[in-house]
């Protein structure tokens, strides 16, 4: 029952803060008739018409103390004083004082409202005078500590509303810093797909105009490399069409969808798939791989395979009739690529739209490493990339020998 009472209670503040400052007051002046009115009759007297209105005028003033707190602490003490020394009883008409120094310490900074406990005090001590000549000071002491009390309760509750107002604010940032880094998130990602789209298509469509025009020139002089042409084309377009797949995969896929799952990100394993497509759209290359290859982490594994793939799809778009080689050297703790060709492939250098070369770069950059992309001195065009091994790369060594070459 208690438990339902002080629920309506703390729900009726919330609602209509005045409303509960008024039954306080009422609370009280009725309190103090009683007491009054009892006092009274135990002297064989009844109280009369000011002492009844300087008792409502010095508790229902609480009304106002949320709004005054300082008028209505001002009120309530003027009121006690005027109250006891008319002769009314002393030892009431003084609680309404205490509630309006809590409120005035609970909405005031503690310079201001440790100076308010003096006029509190002063309708204490006044009280204590007034009483029995023996009990004045225990009484003194009894009003100091009750007024003591009533300031740092309400002293407390100005602190907790302060670091309360602070923890919202500090919230609010939090969420507005928890946005920005949301919305960052979304471009870093959005950059990321972007970069990947190039890659995929750039390539395959590359590989796939070649094929293309290689099968109209010959369709009727050579219908035999006509239709190895249009079946290159096939295989590069659903190659495209996985790969796009794959990475519309990832942009679907939920954190909760456990179940749901998607063909993994290319890698240097599929290198030899790379290769055969190249040489099947006219471009001539050789792999050449030194030292003992090793696992790499799925990011390295994929950067370094799109590294690769931009490289020779440049050598395909730029460098007109040539050969290419790529070289992989494996030391202890990094991966050099060297990707080289014959052919007069300068100008992708100086491409004004030439974001494959900004793409790798970024890419690379990702993984803390290097990239060199120049015109090589004789002729062609050579890049060279390296990548730092992951740590978390396994150092399983794999059959391939020592500078195995495939030509």
């Amino acid at each position: 029952m208690c438990a339902k009472v002080v629920s309506s209670l703390v729900r009726l503040a919330g609602v209509n803060p005045f409303l509960v400052d008024l039954t306080l007051g009422v609370v009280i002046a009725a309190s103090t008739t009683v007491f009054e009115f009892t006092l009274s009759s135990s002297q064989g007297s009844a109280p009369d018409a000011l002492c009844l209105a300087l008792i409502g005028v010095t508790s229902l003033a609480l009304a106002w103390r949320r709004r005054a707190p300082l008028i209505v602490l001002a009120v309530s003490c003027v009121g006690a004083i005027v109250f006891h020394t008319l002769g009314y009883e002393y030892q009431l008409n003084n609680f309404a004082s205490l509630f309006a120094l809590y409120t005035v310490a609970a909405h005031r900074l503690p310079q201001l409202s440790l100076l308010t406990t003096l006029p509190v005090a002063a309708v204490w001590w006044h009280t204590a005078l007034l009483g029995p000549v023996d009990l004045v000071w225990p009484s003194i002491v009894q009003g100091s500590l009750v007024i003591a009390i009533a300031w740092a309760f309400g002293n407390s509750t100005r602190m907790l509303a302060e670091r309360n107002r602070r923890l919202a604010h500090l919230a609010e940032r939090l969420q507005q810093d928890q946005g920005d880094r949301a919305r960052r998130a979304v471009t870093e990602e959005r950059v990321h797909i972007a970069r990947e789209l190039h890659d995929i298509v750039a390539h395959h469509i590359s590989v796939i105009a070649v094929q293309a025009g290689l099968a109209r020139y010959v369709s009727l002089s050579d219908p035999a490399t006509a239709r190895t042409a249009l079946a290159t084309i096939a295989d590069t377009s659903s190659e495209a069409m996985d790969e796009m797949r794959r990475l519309l995969a990832v942009l679907r896929i939920e954190a909760d969808d456990e179940g749901d799952s998607y063909d993994p990100a290319p890698g240097l394993g599929r290198l030899g798939q790379l290769v055969e497509r190249m040489r099947s759209a006219g471009v001539e290359v050789d792999v050449e791989v030194t030292g003992s290859p090793r696992s790499l982490s799925p990011g390295v594994d994929l950067c370094a395979y799109r590294v690769i793939q931009e490289s020779l799809t440049n050598v395909l778009k730029h460098a007109g009739p040539a050969h290419a080689r790529v070289a992989l050297r494996y030391s202890v703790d990094e991966l050099e690529l060297r990707i080289t060709d014959d052919g007069h492939g300068a100008a992708a250098v100086n491409e004004p739209d030439g974001h494959g070369l900004i793409g790798m770069r970024e890419r690379v950059r990702l993984y803390r490493g290097t990239t060199i992309a120049r015109a090589r001195p004789q002729r062609g065009f050579e890049v060279v990339v390296t990548l730092p091994m992951s740590a978390t790369a396994s150092d399983d060594q794999s059959p391939t020998s020592q500078g195995e070459t495939y030509a």
